[in-house]
């Protein structure tokens, strides 16, 4: 497999493999041994979906340490993660509603785990096996209310609040690509995932020994420095090297 998306053509739901810009349906379980149709079908009336429905969404904060400064926080001795509601999700293509337009509301572009195989307490080593893909995604946050409260969660839930897409890439190697947000054309974020303070794998293996993880879960593994506020009419577009760009606007 490479990029698989979901997509939905009328009430039909299904995932497919991305080839040069044609669909090829899967049969089967997408996180178990699937085959794929040898004839493609046409993206003519196909919607592009989220790519994975998770159970949960994790995401870790602070894991780049110019982020951290720029947040006036310490570095975490160990990640630092909270819960996302799964109702924040949206595809590519989708438009990010701001609830309260008077708050600073930021974008955070930041690399995306999908977790293929349920999985509790794996080590670093052996995280790689429990992984499906990775995608792009942000974490939309409401600064005004993180700010306001001890707990983030509901500054970073509100529904539109996780793009992520189109596609999960399974044959991916994510150590050491650029990450990058440009809003309205105009780069804003621009490192790389060698500057993570925790990498993939031992994201992967802190949380699994906390939690059972189960396939489709989802981890946000932080974002670098550059976050910045949003506006109406705002273009925002994901460019991680190697993954198809996530392009979004703001409502």
């Amino acid at each position: 497999m490479a990029a698989i998306g979901r997509f939905q053509k009328g009430d039909e739901i299904f995932y497919a493999k991305v080839v040069d810009g044609e669909l090829f349906r899967l049969q089967g379980d997408v996180f178990g041994s699937p085959t794929f149709d040898k004839t493609p079908t046409s993206f003519k009336g196909i919607k592009t979906l989220a790519p994975v429905c998770p159970s949960k969404i994790i995401a870790i904060g602070l894991n780049y340490a110019d982020h951290a400064r720029e947040a006036g926080k310490a570095l975490p001795q160990q990640p630092l993660y909270w819960f996302k509601a799964s109702t924040s999700l949206i595809a590519d293509g989708a438009k990010i509603e701001v609830p309260f337009p008077h708050h600073r509301t930021d974008y955070e572009a930041e690399l995306a785990i999908v977790i293929g195989r349920k999985v509790r307490n794996v080590t670093p080593n052996a995280a790689a096996r429990y992984i499906f893909g990775y995608t792009a995604s942000q974490d939309i946050s409401d600064r005004t209310i993180q700010n306001s409260e001890s707990q983030w969660c509901r500054s970073k839930s509100f529904d539109t609040f996780t793009p992520m897409g189109p596609y999960v890439e399974t044959k991916f190697d994510p150590h050491s690509v650029t990450i990058q947000l440009f809003q309205n054309g105009q780069l804003r974020q621009n490192s790389n995932t060698n500057q993570l303070i925790f990498n993939c794998y031992e994201i992967v293996s802190f949380v699994s020994t906390n939690m059972t993880l189960l396939p489709g879960d989802v981890i946000l593994t932080g974002t670098p420095a550059g976050v910045g506020p949003i506006q109406s009419g705002d273009k925002l577009e994901v460019r991680i090297q190697g993954l198809t760009p996530l392009v979004n606007t703001v409502k």
